[in-house]
């Protein structure tokens, strides 16, 4: 998977592109790893077995498109409504953060 080709370069964050990238990529080699054990004979075979094996392939797959399109459908305007509601959390509730805050000049100080 590149940033470069797929739907994530939409984000303008490159941290953000690695962990969805490192989230995505985490959740496929799970996903293969029972695949791979099923496949490989250690599960016995059942209909539980079959439906969850089913299952690691397809819910990854909505988990994946769903991120993509996601990424895709406002571009960049989802992260920067992120950065400003994840400021105005660490706002105080009694209002500016520059109220309490000094100017350190340390060539006059020094």
């Amino acid at each position: 998977m590149d940033v470069k080709y797929n739907p994530l370069r939409h984000v303008a964050d490159p941290s953000l592109q690695g962990y969805f990238m490192i989230v995505l990529f985490t959740m496929w080699s799970a996903a293969f790893g029972f695949i791979a054990t099923y496949h490989l004979g250690w599960l016995g075979y059942d209909m539980v077995t079959s439906i969850v094996v089913h299952l690691s392939i397809l819910i990854p797959i909505l988990v994946t498109n769903a991120v993509f399109i996601d990424a895709e459908r406002d571009g960049e305007q989802w992260l920067v409504d992120w950065k400003e509601e994840k400021s105005r959390k660490l706002l105080p509730k009694n209002g500016s953060k520059s109220k309490n805050l000094v100017r350190w000049n340390p060539d006059s100080e020094a």
